[in-house]
């Protein structure tokens, strides 16, 4: 029974590792808060974390109730989420500077509040919490019965505990290239992540309007 259990709670875990892909997020989350202290860019990883479990718990338990309620698809989700991301993307992809990062000195609380908006989107939502990482834990909790949910609740909390170590300690890597290399693997990952916005948007197109090839 304990290796059943077991088995299942891996499957679940690697099920989220393989669609969060928190090593594959990592030099998206430096190069969002390269110019950061340590201490901003710890809230940043701890406050997107925070949300996304959030929001998985939140889609676990009451996913299609949500969607449901405000009569929400998942093909919208994707195309709404993947315009953000390929926004972003684009933005990053130009070398252009957030607003953040140009706040006078004198509005310091406004800049540190700025900075940890990133926390929100496009860490949180759609990157970390996005329409894959839902559809998952949807999924894992179709069932409807406890150890389900808990299953998937608990697999996901370990999975953000790993990635925010992950996050933090990817800072050692900014500091090793320096600000130039940074500034290359910043129009880098914007590149890689327009791509996974248009990604996205095709799959939520796909889904609201699939084509059937014969």
């Amino acid at each position: 029974m304990l290796e059943s259990i077991s088995l299942h709670l891996f499957t679940v875990f690697m099920g989220f590792f393989a669609i969060m892909n928190p090593i594959a997020n990592t030099p998206i989350f430096l190069s969002l808060t390269s110019q950061d202290n340590t201490k901003t860019t710890k809230r940043i990883a701890l406050r997107a974390l925070l949300l996304a479990f959030v929001i998985v718990v939140a889609f676990s338990v009451l996913g299609k109730v949500i969607f449901d309620l405000f009569g929400i698809t998942l093909p919208a989700f994707q195309i709404t989420g993947g315009f953000i991301v390929l926004l972003i993307g684009y933005h990053m992809l130009q070398g252009n500077a957030s607003s953040v990062h140009q706040l006078n000195e004198e509005d310091s609380q406004e800049a540190i509040d700025a900075k940890l908006s990133v926390a929100i989107s496009p860490l949180a939502m759609p990157l970390l919490a996005g329409p894959g990482t839902i559809a998952t834990a949807m999924n894992f909790s179709a069932g409807g019965s406890l150890f389900e949910m808990v299953t998937t609740i608990l697999a996901f909390a370990v999975l953000c505990v790993i990635t925010y170590f992950i996050f933090i300690f990817g800072e050692r890597f900014v500091t090793f290239i320096g600000a130039g290399a940074l500034g290359v693997i910043t129009r880098m990952m914007g590149l890689i992540l327009a791509v996974i916005g248009v990604q996205m948007l095709i799959e939520g197109i796909h889904g609201a309007f699939p084509l059937h090839v014969s």
